[in-house]
């Protein structure tokens, strides 16, 4: 693969320099030569105690999680702990939590306002959530119980109303729990959620999930804030891993919590009908509060999406997996046929794309053709692969890539000879390009279609989005014009000249490679 592709990309900001919000995925660390210094000695000598002393607490807190079920049936289960498991329990978890958080150098918890009776508020919403030391929180919170993923059940800590992410039953179970909870006039603990869902850098409040609000209760807004001179704490999606923010974090003297309860915020109509209305008027009222922005920014899959403009676009689109795969394979876009028809789609099977891409080794052929959306025969469309390929190679510019994107996906008329680009071949190029998910991108193409006219797209019209548009023109050049080294001209299989894409006699579509960059 030639060194401008993908693969050795560093990833790129595309709201850099324009008026979109922080990026709250990426928490970059920066420290002085002294703060290396002062890291170093307290990270030899302090830290290590700390980490050691927070794990033996951290096992002392089992007996206490094991002793609030040990011995009682299903049915007992469903109802409140009460009596002497309630009062030993709950302080020895109280207490055993609170030395924990303080062996790791949270040696203040500052409280700001009041926390509202579980009548007044069953459900209690936290944010921002930035890192794995945010179950403080539940301190000042008298342990209330918390919705957390299923990959924390081992974490004694938390007291947690489990949900599968990649399980809709369970999460149908779950919210049937949290209702009942909710509404059982004050009967139960109070039940917290962390409603972004995923820890980012403090800098902007992602998009709250509908969970919270289900029920339609009043909840209060729980704000959580880390006031120390340099952050060690945030976990975000890009940045310093688990075990250096918990290294850091040790090595710090001492860290500050700050956990503020604001007023308990009582839904109207409108919002008890409306889970996702509710939780964005929740979400504004608590970015108001800590002074950043509320963004429309969630994790879609496993991939974090950013918002830009009217559009949301993958942090790093999957596109560049695909060049990191083929990378790694020794392979080069550019020396591929692609073998796609304009406008027409041909599915192929795994055992064809092996065999077009040229790979031998099952394990990558099945790792490459993951990157592409499957029908219910296990096919792809080779369109996709086509213009994945194109976007890899180094040799085309961008005007060109555009212009074989139309190409590819777009679609003649009953009427007249111009083709069109219609909302399922934009939203799958934006898809493939951007990581754009399919709905945004369909929503987008309504706006940029005239009013009254045909619900498509002219090339002139694709080109002025894609390519001459302030906002969405950068997007494209910061996604897929990196800084690379043009391949030569001798690697380039049936070169064409530099003015347009051409179809070739079997009706290939190929777009020209630029000499220069």
């Amino acid at each position: 693969m030639s060194q401008g592709s993908p693969g050795a990309w560093a990833p790129l900001d595309p709201t850099s320099g324009s008026s979109a919000p922080p990026n709250p995925f990426v928490h970059e660390l920066h420290l002085s030569g002294l703060q290396r210094v002062k890291f170093c000695l307290l990270g030899v000598l302090l830290a290590p105690i700390r980490v050691l002393l927070a794990f033996i607490v951290l096992f002392l807190l089992w007996p206490f999680a094991w002793l609030q079920v040990a011995g009682l049936t299903e049915e007992q289960l469903q109802e409140p702990i009460t009596g002497w498991r309630k009062t030993v329990c709950h302080n020895g978890v109280l207490g055993l939590s609170r030395l924990l958080f303080f062996l790791l150098g949270f040696l203040r918890i500052r409280v700001r306002g009041q926390r509202a009776s579980r009548l007044e508020a069953p459900v209690l919403v936290a944010a921002p959530h930035s890192t794995f030391f945010d179950p403080i929180v539940l301190l000042p919170c008298d342990l209330p119980k918390v919705v957390s993923r299923a990959e924390n059940l081992s974490v004694p800590v938390i007291g947690a109303i489990l949900v599968s992410r990649h399980d809709p039953a369970s999460r149908r179970r779950v919210v049937e729990e949290v209702r009942r909870r909710a509404t059982s006039g004050g009967k139960w603990p109070q039940v917290l959620f962390f409603p972004e869902g995923t820890c980012s850098n403090k800098k902007a409040l992602l998009k709250f999930k509908p969970g919270a609000f289900i029920a339609g209760v009043p909840v209060q807004p729980v704000l959580i804030r880390y006031p120390n001179s340099l952050d060690t704490t945030s976990w975000a999606w890009r940045g310093p891993g688990v075990l250096k923010v918990l290294w850091l974090t040790a090595s710090q003297p001492c860290s500050i919590v700050e956990v503020e309860f604001l007023p308990v915020y009582q839904p109207s109509p409108e919002e008890s009908k409306d889970p996702t209305l509710y939780a964005n008027n929740v979400q504004r009222v608590m970015a108001q509060a800590l002074g950043i922005p509320a963004t429309e920014c969630e994790f879609v899959g496993s991939l974090p999406v950013i918002v830009v403009g009217q559009l949301k676009v993958a942090l790093e689109p999957r596109l560049w997996e695909l060049g990191k795969v083929l990378q790694k394979a020794g392979l080069s876009p550019g020396y591929m046929d692609m073998g796609a028809e304009p406008g027409r789609s041909r599915m192929i099977s795994q055992e064809a794309f092996a065999q077009q891409l040229q790979l031998s080794d099952p394990q990558t052929v099945a790792g490459a053709f993951s990157y592409f959306q499957q029908d219910a025969k296990g096919l792809v469309d080779f369109r996709n692969v086509a213009l994945a390929l194109a976007a890899l190679d180094g040799g085309r510019s961008l005007e060109e890539l555009m212009c074989l994107a139309f190409e590819l996906f777009a679609e003649e008329q009953a009427e007249g000879p111009d083709r069109l680009l219609y909302k399922d071949g934009f939203s799958t190029i934006l898809h493939l390009l951007l990581g754009s998910p399919r709905p945004a991108a369909t929503t987008l193409h309504a706006e940029l279609c005239q009013p009254g006219c045909s619900q498509g797209l002219s090339l002139c019209e694709f080109q002025n989005f894609s390519l001459h548009d302030p906002l969405y023109g950068k997007l494209f050049s910061t996604y897929l014009r990196p800084p690379h080294k043009p391949r030569s001209n001798s690697q380039i299989p049936n070169a064409s000249s530099p003015s347009s894409p051409t179809a070739l006699a079997n009706g290939t579509v190929q777009a020209p490679k630029q000499k220069d960059d």
